[in-house]
């Protein structure tokens, strides 16, 4: 058989919002979190489901940084792309940035499937920040979209079941430490594209795991899943089983439908065309049980979301999302020494928008008989090394697969891969002490796995060590040694304002506000005597502590100390909206309310403004007694 499917590399390019640098500050708190419901609902859920939603849940990011160096000025760039296509449909793939399929084009009618974001523009809607809308996105490692959201993966090529070849996307999941992969297969003349997923734990342990599939598809279409009932959760964090609504996109607010599938049921989900009836459906193997749509709402607030995602009079969507459990806000065990593997199937479907029809409709254009057919095909192939690399991921699976000498067929670490951020941590490795830096710079990632915080432990006690220390030690649970780990490290440090803002998170923590503010304002102080230029990566530094600090002062009510940082922060970081909107509550705490609406009226955006946050409304309605203006509404639920 002529096998005509063909990988190939290729560009594309978009208005593109720049990345920036990551916080060097360690996440010690967990950042908002909307995907968790409310203890009191769980009482009312399935057993099941109450005790996955209340397994594995996260205490902070650690290891994981947050990305939130990004703006909102785009101009255009060049994003690497991958593209796998045979003679009825082309992918497109960005390993660069968490593997996203950013279009699925059937080419006998030139229809798009996916919604096609026409640019790249960063929001705060990831675990650790930096997301994108668009296209199917890969999201593992905890409830909400993953921490490689705006991160390479690593791809080649691989021999595919048929003698063709697949595309082979793995990374290093850090949060679990888990290794996982997508195998994106594309069979000669079919109409669907195939993933075949797996997560492996190589540990002695068990660990929580977590999958969903997300799929961004244009507004407006009807969505189909063969469910009567779903669990509707909204931003006001609570859990209710519901029937399945006529059309869900007429609900007011941004709201998740989790489609509660019977057992015996296939597991798909369509979006179609309510006149023209054509559209994407996916489809699975009956591992990936759970099904969602996901609604921005008619509200202002989350039409105004929509804009913010993209470009103005650019048409909105919804997303169909397929994951492990039967909602989002669930873990599942994954056993030690276990994998979990599926395959996906994504194409287009002609049908009547009704159930019924488009699920006889998706039985003869892709059989359930077919779907299990390929997993099968496709499992002995999981385990093939890959051929030609076509993207580079992180060093980070290196340096486990180094230090365990665990063997991963299929999806190699190499040593080459081995970078900056992780040479210290393989210094501790091979000599047993962490490597003092050549120059005075914020530090470098902490890691903080059981078996690097031994590492530590039993380092030599520099400074920078039992700063590493206290962070793994807090992120374990054990803050009091943290602390402790902290002071000492203070005693002696070079560099004395990374410890100082790690005591003062551990303040905050405590309910010490004064002994928090003073703190950061000695840690801000310390900083500035210390910073080199204003390069990126102090200018990151400053930001990171700056903000902190201000608002750790400005909580404690010492307005005057808050005024002395704002004027020692870089201009350029005045300028930007995170830092507008301080001030102007800043000027607020300074009895200036005319001078703080003047800072409304000149107009600012927070980039980084968290899905779900409603500072900006309760600043304004500390301001103002009018409405909010509706560039700044983005708020997601009903008014308390």
């Amino acid at each position: 058989m002529v096998i005509v499917t063909t990988i190939r590399r290729d560009v594309l390019t978009l208005p593109a919002a720049p990345l920036g640098p990551d916080n060097p500050l360690p996440p010690l708190r967990l950042v908002h979190e909307v995907h968790r419901v409310d203890a009191r609902d769980r009482d009312d859920l399935p057993r099941d489901m109450a005790r996955q939603a209340g397994y594995g849940r996260l205490d902070s990011l650690l290891p994981v940084r947050v990305r939130d160096g990004y703006g909102r000025t785009r101009a255009p760039r060049e994003i690497d792309t991958i593209v796998i296509e045979n003679d009825r449909l082309r992918a497109t793939v960005l390993p660069g940035l968490g593997g996203r399929i950013a279009s699925l084009l059937h080419r006998p009618t030139g229809r798009e499937l996916l919604y096609r974001n026409p640019v790249f523009q960063p929001a705060n809607f990831a675990l650790n920040g930096a997301w994108f809308s668009g296209g199917i996105e890969w999201n593992t490692g905890a409830t909400g979209h993953t921490t490689l959201s705006c991160a390479p993966l690593h791809a080649a090529r691989v021999p595919a079941p048929d003698g063709g070849e697949m595309l082979r996307l793995w990374e290093w999941e850090r949060l679990r430490d888990l290794p996982f992969q997508v195998d994106l297969w594309l069979p000669d003349g079919s109409d669907f594209l195939y993933a075949g997923v797996r997560i492996r734990n190589p540990h002695e342990r068990p660990v929580p795991a977590y999958w969903w599939s997300n799929t961004a598809v244009p507004e407006g279409r009807t969505v189909l899943a063969p469910a009567e009932e779903a669990w509707q959760f909204g931003y006001e964090r609570h859990l209710r089983r519901v029937p399945v609504p006529p059309d869900p996109q007429d609900s007011p607010y941004a709201a998740d439908y989790f489609y509660d599938l019977p057992d015996t049921r296939r597991r798909w989900i369509a979006a179609l065309d309510p006149d023209g009836g054509h559209g994407l459906a996916q489809t699975s193997t009956d591992l990936l049980r759970g099904r969602k749509l996901f609604v921005w709402g008619t509200g202002s607030g989350g039409r105004r979301w929509q804009e913010w995602l993209t470009e103005p009079g650019t048409g909105g969507y919804c997303e169909i999302q397929a994951g492990l459990a039967r909602t989002q806000l669930e873990h599942v065990r994954l056993d030690a020494g276990s994998e979990m593997a599926w395959l996906e199937a994504y194409g287009p479907l002609e049908s009547a928008p009704v159930t019924a029809e488009a699920e006889v409709r998706l039985e003869a254009v892709l059989p359930r008989a077919a779907v299990d057919a390929a997993y099968a095909a496709w499992k002995p192939y999981a385990d093939t090394e890959p051929g030609e690399t076509l993207a580079a991921g992180s060093g980070w699976g290196a340096l486990e697969v180094l230090r365990a000498d665990w063997k991963l067929p299929g999806t190699p670490f190499d040593e080459s891969t081995l970078g900056q951020a992780q040479a210290p941590w393989l210094e501790l490795l091979r000599s047993g002490s962490l490597p003092e830096p050549r120059r005075v710079r914020p530090p470098a990632d902490t890691l903080v796995a059981p078996h690097w915080r031994d590492m530590l432990e039993t380092a030599p006690a520099t400074p920078l060590t039992e700063y590493h220390l206290g962070v793994a030690q807090w992120h374990a649970g054990d803050r009091a040694q943290a602390v402790r780990s902290w002071e000492r490290g203070l005693e002696l440090a070079p560099s004395r304002w990374p410890l100082l803002r790690c005591l003062a998170v551990a303040d905050q923590e405590s309910g010490n506000r004064e002994r928090a503010a003073d703190r950061y304002a000695d840690a801000f102080d310390d900083l500035c005597h210390e910073r080199r230029d204003d390069g990126e990566a102090w200018t990151a530094a400053t930001a990171a502590l700056g903000r902190e600090t201000l608002e750790a002062l400005l909580a404690a009510g010492r307005t005057a100390e808050a005024r002395s940082v704002w004027e020692r922060l870089y201009p350029a970081i005045r300028a930007r909206g995170r830092f507008r909107l301080i001030e102007a509550g800043l000027l607020l705490a300074e009895g200036r309310p005319e001078a703080a609406r003047t800072v409304f009226e000149e107009g600012f955006e927070v980039a980084d403004l968290r899905e779900g946050a409603e500072a900006i409304g309760d600043l304004w309605s500390r301001i103002s007694d009018e409405p909010l203006p509706p560039h700044h509404d983005f708020r997601m639920r009903a008014p308390a």
